[in-house]
């Protein structure tokens, strides 16, 4: 039995939380020209860096700076009706209706009971389509892997000029989705863990494909639940760009989101977690502190650069609500008279502990001694380049690295020039690592929502780096040996992974980092660096290929989030992930 969803885009309704940034109004070539102008003329050292490199043939690096000149945004993901034509693979199983073909049952969301005979149900939802051969695939992906309970795919965005916006979604992340519906309404279920969940008949038919997963997640655990990194359906925006045609109405539509996540959550025995929702749609979770906060050790190092140190600690003691805390400064030699006159002052009135670390600059090293002598059950590193905006920027941190199982938590940080500096670490770009959202505006949501919904990444940047003191030392800290400075919070993350605990990146936290302002690079500093790039492959060469919180569709050698691989969607896994 197979009950397809009504055809055609629907009424018009708000956008879906998870999608704003593709209805976000991006800068007219006139206008980001004219500031290219402005930022050229007052770079010239850039400039001429990007014409050398465009000259002489290297055009990803002139790619790389122009972007980090003129910043980024979701404009190059727009596909043209021909490039959508030409690199469409050919459908598995053909054009077959899905409701023709064996096994299948398709089910509209928002169709009522959703029982039936075959062994594999698809949901859909008004708006929205299976593409030829998806139905085929799901078939093929859960005959694979036998513990599969819940596949979900890629999906299309099909403006009315016949313009696509791919929306490439990550491995199944449950903080994430019980932020903001990252995965959409088509979903392909098997029927017997449905049959697991005992009675579904009061299952609310908007976000309903949210709900099953919870629960199937609930009773076979996460690794239940894949992605199929493919295009598997398509909806179509309605003639206002800005509305998106099966996103569900207001206030009714967001309460009943709010009480499947509230469901999930007395569920697994999590009723002291409190649910705030955002005028954006997304939700917040607030994750219950001890009945007595506990004292957070703020581990800053620094060499001087009192006009970086400075504003960074007066932002830690007058910006910072969070009343349990010390702060330690590493000294790693600072040399200049004003310097010691104000660590004098600072232990004087007993606002920090001076740490002296001298020799060359080793951040592992420092923050691990710092670390051994810190009082706090929660280690808070911070570069001597961050200042803190907003009092709660901690308390949200430290709700987070307080569960059991979240080891490393890091904030949203702004450069200098108002964009995003860090978005959580991702794993491959360039062969190596990047930030997330690199360059692109502050206030930009994020491509589905990245920016503003709490959610699982690789690793996150010391820069500002939370994470409880015992599970730090379980894992013997930074790795010094082999990362004296650069990739150690990689690695640091990477390692309380592998200990079985997750890596969160929390927008809600925002500082701002002026990043490397302290740094100097020399001919041993380069070498250095090497070093350490080779150790990094050497140590996590295989996660480097591939991070499963970023879709490999994406271009790796421009940013993140930008631009889409050329032999898209070619390239990408067959396998759910």
């Amino acid at each position: 039995m197979s009950e397809a969803c009504p055809p055609g885009p629907g009424p018009s309704a708000e956008v879906e939380p998870a999608l704003r940034f593709a209805s976000s109004p991006a800068v007219t070539a006139p206008r980001r020209w004219a500031g290219a102008i402005r930022l050229f003329a007052g770079a010239p050292r850039e400039t001429a860096a990007i014409l050398r490199a465009r000259l002489t043939g290297r055009r990803v690096r002139a790619a790389q700076r122009l972007a980090a000149v003129l910043g980024l945004d979701h404009r190059g993901l727009w596909c043209s009706s021909s490039r959508l034509v030409r690199l469409m693979p050919a459908p598995r199983g053909g054009d077959v209706d899905p409701a023709q073909i064996p096994g299948v049952d398709l089910r509209c969301a928002s169709a009522g009971a959703i029982d039936g005979p075959a062994p594999l149900v698809i949901l859909t939802a008004p708006g929205h389509g299976l593409l030829p051969g998806a139905a085929a695939q799901f078939q093929a992906a859960f005959a694979d892997d036998p513990a599969r309970q819940a596949i979900y795919g890629d999906a299309l965005l099909i403006r009315p000029d016949g313009a696509a916006m791919p929306l490439l979604r990550p491995a199944f992340d449950r903080d994430y989705l019980m932020g903001v519906d990252y995965i959409g309404p088509v979903v392909a279920l098997r029927r017997s863990g449905l049959a697991a969940l005992g009675d579904i008949a009061e299952v609310p038919a908007h976000h309903r494909a949210t709900d099953l997963i919870l629960r199937l997640a609930d009773r076979f655990g996460a690794g239940a639940i894949g992605h199929l990194p493919r295009p598997v359906s398509q909806s179509i925006l309605a003639p206002d760009p800005t509305l998106h045609a099966a996103a569900p109405r207001g206030e009714g539509a967001r309460s009943a989101r709010h009480a499947i996540i509230r469901s999930a959550l007395d569920r697994a025995g999590m009723g002291g977690v409190a649910i705030e929702a955002g005028h954006d749609g997304i939700l917040t979770l607030r994750h219950p502190l001890p009945a007595e906060p506990p004292l957070v050790s703020l581990i800053v190092p620094t060499r001087d650069r009192l006009d970086l140190l400075r504003p960074c600690i007066d932002s830690l003691l007058e910006r910072t609500d969070w009343q349990p805390r010390e702060i330690l400064i590493c000294d790693n030699g600072s040399a200049e008279p004003a310097t010691h006159r104000y660590f004098r002052d600072l232990a004087e009135r007993g606002l920090a502990r001076i740490v002296p670390c001298d020799g060359p600059f080793d951040f592992a090293a420092m923050n691990n001694a710092a670390a051994r002598l810190a009082r706090g059950r929660v280690l808070a590193f911070i570069n001597n380049d961050v200042s803190t905006r907003q009092p709660d920027w901690l308390e949200r941190l430290v709700r987070e690295a307080l569960r059991p199982d979240v080891g490393a938590v890091g904030a949203k940080l702004v450069d200098g020039q108002g964009r995003i500096q860090h978005g959580g670490v991702l794993l491959g770009p360039g062969g190596l690592v990047t930030h997330a959202h690199r360059h692109f505006p502050e206030a930009a949501p994020g491509y589905l929502a990245a920016l503003s919904a709490t959610r699982a990444v690789s690793a996150v940047t010391a820069a500002c780096l939370v994470v409880e003191a015992a599970k730090f030392a379980a894992v013997g800290g930074f790795d010094g040996q082999a990362f004296a400075v650069d990739f150690n919070d990689v690695d640091l993350c990477l390692r309380l992974n592998a200990a079985g605990y997750r890596t969160l990146f929390v927008p809600g936290a925002v500082l701002d980092h002026f990043e490397a302002a302290s740094r100097r690079w020399t001919p041993e500093a380069l070498a250095r660096h090497q070093r350490e790039v080779a150790a990094l492959k050497r140590q996590w060469g295989p996660l480097l290929a591939q991070d499963p919180h970023y879709h490999p569709g994406f271009d790796p050698d421009l940013g993140s989030y930008a631009r889409l691989r050329l032999d898209w969607p070619g390239a990408c896994p067959v396998s759910p992930r």
